[in-house]
């Protein structure tokens, strides 16, 4: 089995869509929007590996109106290659102040840094070298 996407409330969509398309480097679908639900709107973002992202708006988010649909996650950690690549983001991330952590070696033994969304959700940045 395989995960098919993760999802991710949003205030925000559209600053939510261009951050994955600017930073990571996504591929976004047309907007769609519900016949269903009402006000309920989203993006897939396609990752470079094929990981994909479902962007998710709701206009009753914001104002709490939907009880357990509130923005964010945890964090969601995203393999960007090796250890220069997660010190490009880092460099960028700085530059863009959505740096949380800067690159470190983690107990584990991970080389990662933390980021932060336009929501402000967390984001690890991690490399695959070990």
């Amino acid at each position: 089995m395989k995960i098919a996407h993760v999802a991710l409330w949003t205030n925000n969509l559209t600053a939510q869509q261009h951050f994955w398309q600017d930073f990571f480097g996504g591929t976004s679908n047309e907007l769609y929007i519900s016949k269903n639900r009402p006000g309920f709107r989203s993006h897939f973002i396609r990752l470079h590996e094929g990981a994909t992202i479902e962007l998710m708006a709701l206009e009753a988010l914001a104002q709490g109106a939907n009880g357990t649909e509130l923005t964010g996650w945890a964090h969601i950690a995203i393999n960007v290659g090796a250890r220069q690549d997660v010190d490009a983001m880092v460099k960028r991330a700085s530059e863009q102040k959505i740096l949380v952590s800067p690159a470190r070696i983690t107990g584990d033994g991970f080389y990662e840094a933390l980021i932060r969304d336009p929501d402000g959700n967390l984001i690890e940045i991690v490399s695959d070298d070990e």
